[in-house]
């Protein structure tokens, strides 16, 4: 896909080398921004493999609220999130807690905010929780012109909890002549082997949504605020760069509600890449 090689090409070009909390040095970027036409086939990277597998489960583990990886890692032998797990599996409130479950609390009078200066005392306390991903659905289906669908991950108050803080922080829905467009904002990318992830994955959300609601699957649009590659991942990205752009997937997705959607609802066909590269983690 043109789109990606030129953002490995405009890092390795042109990325200010810096450290981070890894250890292992960067070539980062500010600001990159790239964009994909949905109905131009599914944005599988075919210049390496990606595996489908572990993209379609991670998107369904997002939407099952869940603040643990037991049913990632042992029930469907998926290992992405392992290295931010604990032995239990527990992650925190990260992507699932925050789509599905954000936490807020909320008074016996029906107020959530405490206004400056107020005297509260008399207030009950409860917490409460906010599924952000059917309140987008929802209003898909009921306003969908909008330019208020959006999806937050950033939640300041919790990150001390997370295994993770999020990376991809934001993603809003826009309609346009009946077609879903989504951007993903992300404050920290992995371009080698995060970012061909975060893009079939919020891809795939795009369309199971734009089924669901109606539409037909538009644009998904990426802004990475540091955009990076680890030194270790150089050579591989090069090499990849070598390789010939092949004909993108399809994808098709069971006409059903997002949340009844499982791992067979989603049948990707004509997917014939290069062979994977190894691209170690960086934790």
């Amino acid at each position: 896909m043109k789109q990606y090689h030129d953002l490995v090409k405009n890092v390795l070009e042109n990325g200010v080398r810096k450290e981070n909390r890894t250890g292992t040095d960067t070539l980062s970027n500010f600001a990159e921004f790239y964009k994909v036409d949905l109905s131009k086939g599914f944005p599988l990277l075919t210049t390496k493999k990606v595996f489908f597998k572990s993209v379609i489960m991670e998107l369904l583990w997002y939407l099952r609220g869940e603040d643990h990886i037991r049913w990632l890692r042992d029930e469907n032998d998926v290992h992405i999130w392992d290295a931010w797990a604990e032995e239990d599996g527990y992650v925190g409130p990260i992507y699932p807690v925050l789509w599905r479950r954000f936490p807020y609390l909320k008074a016996d009078d029906g107020s959530v905010y405490r206004k400056l200066g107020e005297d509260d005392s008399h207030k009950a306390w409860r917490y409460e929780e906010f599924d952000q991903v059917q309140r987008a659905i929802d209003m898909l289906r009921k306003n969908p012109n909008s330019r208020r669908i959006v999806v937050s991950t950033w939640h300041p108050g919790l990150l001390d909890e997370m295994g993770l803080p999020p990376c991809h922080i934001m993603y809003i829905f826009n309609v346009s002549n009946g077609r879903l467009n989504c951007h993903l904002t992300q404050r920290s990318g992995d371009i080698a082997l995060g970012i061909p992830f975060n893009l079939a994955c919020y891809s795939a959300l795009t369309m199971a949504i734009a089924q669901d609601v109606g539409l037909e699957p538009g644009v998904f649009a990426h802004t990475i605020v540091d955009a990076h590659i680890y030194v270790n991942h150089i050579d591989g990205l090069k090499e990849q760069l070598t390789r010939d752009f092949r004909p993108l997937p399809k994808l098709e997705i069971n006409r059903k509600p997002v949340d009844e959607l499982e791992y067979d609802d989603f049948k990707l066909t004509g997917y014939d890449p290069h062979p994977s590269i190894k691209f170690p983690v960086a934790v």
